[in-house]
């Protein structure tokens, strides 16, 4: 009897499923193209540059200091060199704390940023799927096998839901992306 009611569901559920309709989106590819993303991008790119410049100045102290002191620490005496030393490992630990803490403030910052651009996203997908009557919409950056003969790819519908121009893609970011870091070297 049990074997007969679990064949009879399976059946049951095999046929509800069979009428289902599977989309999937490049979920990756929505989020860096959309213009909030640009946005955050520019402002990540100004605080890392301030934490750069930063960062430089520190060090630039550190090696001014260190120099002065290889070429003077023979003639001062052993107070004065303990008070340079002092000051040169002061300098040093301040370098390595502030590195640890920008690089944890630069990570929260990104993902404040982001949170939002994603949450965009999120809902423009989630909205086409209810409209489409989707049961299922799946990041195809993480699946390993989307059959496109049984699964809809709504990426297009979503850049158009999240007025992403239809000439940008990728590659042109990449482009955008690689154009303006050769622009900061030359700076």
């Amino acid at each position: 009897m049990k074997k007969i009611l679990l064949v009879a569901a399976l059946a049951m559920f095999s046929a509800a499923a069979f009428g289902q309709k599977f989309a999937h989106v490049n979920f990756s590819e929505l989020v860096q193209l959309m213009p909030e993303a640009d946005q955050a991008r520019a402002t990540m790119d100004a605080s890392s540059k301030e934490a750069s410049e930063t960062y430089q100045a520190m060090y630039d102290e550190f090696t001014t200091k260190y120099q002065q002191y290889q070429q003077k620490a023979a003639s001062w005496t052993q107070a004065i060199r303990e008070t340079k030393e002092k000051e040169l490992t002061d300098i040093q630990q301040r370098i390595q704390e502030f590195n640890q803490t920008v690089q944890a403030e630069l990570q929260q910052q990104q993902q404040q940023l982001m949170a939002p651009i994603y949450q965009k996203a999120q809902e423009a997908v989630e909205k086409l799927a209810k409209e489409g009557g989707y049961i299922y919409v799946i990041d195809q950056t993480s699946a390993l096998y989307i059959d496109p003969a049984q699964s809809i790819d709504l990426t297009a519908a979503a850049r158009k839901a999240l007025n992403i121009p239809e000439d940008r893609t990728m590659e042109s970011l990449q482009k955008e992306l690689q154009a303006q870091a050769e622009q900061q070297a030359q700076q």
